[in-house]
């Protein structure tokens, strides 16, 4: 930890805060934070209300908690696929080459060429609002994992030509094995790095749709959580807190992640460096 850069660590402290209010405090609450009229309507900030309640009688710390809750579980699982699919995808794709490079990099090319935001707005159309977040988080990862494919890809064309990967053929090691032993661990860090990224862009996606009113708004998101307080005229009420408390928590996730992202790859250049 002592070699850590400030980046990667402002970015660590920031992201473990909203960590602990998305996946701890939570478990401290054990009603239902979407339900309405729970409490009386636009109470002041107070010790028993850390933010208030909203006008449809919800308390906002307790919705706040549990929106970051369900937008880094969005975030974790489209990146985690996309990430897997996309490397696995990339390396195979890079390694064996011929037909089967050319079929995967077909496929890669056809879901970064089709727009994601018309398939993801038509998709909230037809479901009227109601659509899964398990539904919407597939499409994300169809649309994230070509673009670790293609990069991971141009990593194992350059790799598949070292003489360790040669002698390792000839010595009879499996495909599966030369991938895992020989070539992930050289894209590991950048692995790291775009998984960290994915997440930044599936909670900006989910969050975008949402305020639109295109995602599941009867989830507690970032996104939703925005939606009801303009859906309820939080601003010209000057409902702030309501309001703004989702746009800080994204803005300032948003900063966590990219510190992150940053730091992270400037400590793996300074371990390559040694």
């Amino acid at each position: 930890m002592k070699n850590w850069n400030l980046r990667l660590k402002l970015g660590l402290v920031i992201l473990s805060f909203f960590m602990i209010l998305g996946f701890f405090f939570p478990l401290l609450y054990s009603g239902n934070v979407t339900e309405w009229s729970t409490y009386p309507t636009n109470l002041k900030p107070s010790m028993e209300h850390f933010l208030g309640t909203n006008s449809l009688g919800q308390d906002i710390f307790w919705l706040l908690c549990n929106s970051i809750r369900t937008s880094f579980l969005i975030g974790l699982f489209v990146a985690f696929f996309s990430t897997l699919i996309g490397i696995l995808a990339g390396l195979v794709a890079g390694l064996k080459g011929g037909a089967v490079d050319r079929i995967v990099m077909l496929l890669a090319d056809t879901f970064i060429v089709i727009p994601s935001l018309p398939i993801l707005i038509l998709i909230g159309s037809l479901t009227k609002g109601t659509a899964s977040l398990f539904l919407i988080g597939g499409v994300l990862i169809a649309f994230n994992w070509p673009w670790p494919a293609r990069q991971v890809r141009s990593m194992a064309l350059t790799l598949r030509e070292r003489d360790y990967i040669s002698i390792a053929r000839f010595s009879g090691e499996s495909t599966i094995r030369i991938l895992v032993k020989e070539i992930f661990p050289f894209v590991k860090d950048w692995s790291i790095g775009n998984f960290i990224n994915t997440i930044l862009v599936a909670i900006s996606s989910e969050s975008g749709l949402a305020v639109i009113g295109m995602s599941s708004n009867s989830k507690a998101t970032l996104g939703t959580m925005i939606y009801w307080a303009n859906q309820h005229q939080a601003m010209l009420g000057g409902k702030w807190v309501w309001i703004g408390s989702p746009v800080v928590a994204i803005c300032l996730i948003f900063i966590g992640l990219f510190l992150l992202m940053t730091g992270q790859q400037q400590y793996s250049a300074l371990r390559r460096g040694k």
